[in-house]
């Protein structure tokens, strides 16, 4: 009975010694503050590559981004290598179709490749569509072309202005219709259709906003092309 005094002691000093190292651990030892306990708590941030995609592109490709218009508020959005091409800020977008030319080709060329080229918004309501064609018709071999719609894409547009965008690598091209959503990247010269396109129909029956379907998002990988192919 006499030695339960000091075995309660001893199993106080012990536990209050245990606790101690538990806490120099998770404190990472004197005077480093609280980086082991901020990292058991703290979600590890997601990297991002160029133009925000989650994923680095491999070699002799270019990253991009492009959102469309959303509704007539909020203007489109086309990023290529972190260089923002066209958007509201840049104050270069419009009603219509909002189209960046981009040198494809890989050096040595006539130009730098991923270079833009000319940017030009084209209103497919009140414009002139000839504008337009004067402005892809002359394309040279491995231009890319980003397109982005914002508003109504189509009013304007004739059959050889799809015939074109057909050529360019377009599958939705040919049946955009009045306040269609519509991104693409095509090419001059292509051989096959391109895998860089989305397209989602003004549909009193499924838009996200009155008289509007959804903004339409897409990122990738574009691979660049040598003068030779």
């Amino acid at each position: 009975m006499r030695l339960a005094g000091p075995l309660r002691i001893v199993a106080l000093v012990v536990t209050v010694g245990l606790t101690w190292i538990v806490v120099s651990i998770l404190l990472g030892g004197p005077g480093s503050g609280f980086p082991r306990i901020q990292q058991l708590f703290t979600k590890p941030r997601a990297r991002k590559y160029k133009c925000g995609l989650p994923q680095p592109c491999p070699e002799e490709h270019l990253a991009f981004r492009m959102v469309s218009g959303a509704a007539n508020v909020i203007g489109p959005k086309i990023c290529l290598e972190d260089k923002m091409l066209m958007s509201g800020v840049k104050d270069n977008v419009g009603r219509g179709l909002n189209i960046a030319l981009v040198n494809g080709s890989l050096p040595p060329d006539t130009g730098v490749s991923g270079e833009l080229i000319e940017a030009r918004a084209f209103d497919m309501w009140a414009g002139d569509v000839n504008d337009l064609l004067k402005f892809i018709r002359p394309l040279h071999e491995g231009t890319l072309v980003f397109v982005a719609s914002y508003d109504d894409p189509a009013t304007k547009m004739n059959e050889e202005t799809r015939k074109l965008f057909g050529e360019l690598g377009s599958r939705n091209a040919k049946e955009l219709a009045f306040r269609d959503s519509w991104v693409f990247v095509g090419a001059k010269g292509v051989q096959n259709k391109s895998p860089f396109e989305q397209h989602v129909k003004n549909s009193k029956h499924t838009n996200k906003y009155e008289g509007w379907p959804e903004a339409l998002e897409m990122e990738g990988c574009i691979p660049r092309r040598s003068p030779a192919s």
